[in-house]
């Protein structure tokens, strides 16, 4: 389980996180949205430690891990995704996934891990991870790499950013799959209705608090109340 206590954040004088306080159990899949700036990608990485809190505890299955930097918090379990993939020249999709895993791979099980994610796998194992892949190319790729280290904590920001429709659709797919199998807990920062479906529970962010916990049939009013501050969340049609 992880548990954050009062945490605050702020930035350049703007408070960006206000007390936020959050319990995420085990085998869940969950989901944070909010309108733009409501602090969900600040949260993220103050989970993963990219981000310190000015204030608050981070708990991981009972151990404080507030001061942690994020390799040692990878070992413990969290597995972070970036808005924006990061690309490698000169590292093959296949060195990627070794590196992730920490072991000697092979590349069936590469292939393996690589179908998982909707791409087909002798196609992409040998790639390099550079500019000739394409946005959802390289965010399915990345998803990859998180699965196949099966995180205690897997987190997902934003991964509709900056693909096409068919692309959105196919990782749609993805994380139901995760939703069913994941033996961790999963969390994604998304806008789209689509993966806000699958979500076991919904955390809506806005102006750094959470304005509301719950499954979808508690929250979507909330979130598509229209007049609202949390109208800019969009839909995906």
């Amino acid at each position: 389980m992880l548990e954050l206590k009062d945490i605050c954040f702020s930035r350049d004088g703007k408070k960006i996180l206000d007390h936020i306080n959050l319990k995420l159990s085990t085998e869940k899949f969950y989901v944070i949205t909010g309108p733009n700036g409501s602090g969900k990608s600040t949260l993220a990485k103050i989970i993963m430690g990219i981000e310190k809190p000015d204030k608050g505890s981070i708990f991981l299955n009972g151990e404080d891990i507030t001061e942690k930097p994020i390799d040692e918090r990878a070992k413990l379990g969290i597995g972070f995704a970036f808005q924006q993939p990061v690309q490698f020249k000169g590292i093959t999709v296949y060195d990627l996934l070794k590196l992730s895993t920490n072991k000697d791979l092979t590349k069936q099980e590469a292939c393996n891990i690589l179908s998982k994610v909707g791409l087909c796998a002798m196609e992409y194992v040998d790639r390099e991870v550079n500019k000739s892949l394409s946005g959802g190319e390289l965010k399915r790729i990345e998803i990859a790499t998180v699965m196949a280290r099966k995180p205690y904590l897997a987190i997902f920001d934003e991964p509709e950013a900056g693909i096409d429709l068919w692309s959105f659709q196919n990782l749609t797919e993805v994380f139901k799959e995760i939703a069913k199998t994941s033996l961790g807990t999963t969390l994604v920062i998304s806008h789209q209705e689509r993966i806000l479906n699958i979500a076991d529970e919904i955390i809506l962010l806005n102006q750094g608090t959470i304005q509301k916990i719950g499954p979808k049939e508690e929250v979507f009013d909330h979130i598509f109340m229209p007049k609202k501050c949390c109208k800019e969340v969009a839909t995906c049609e």
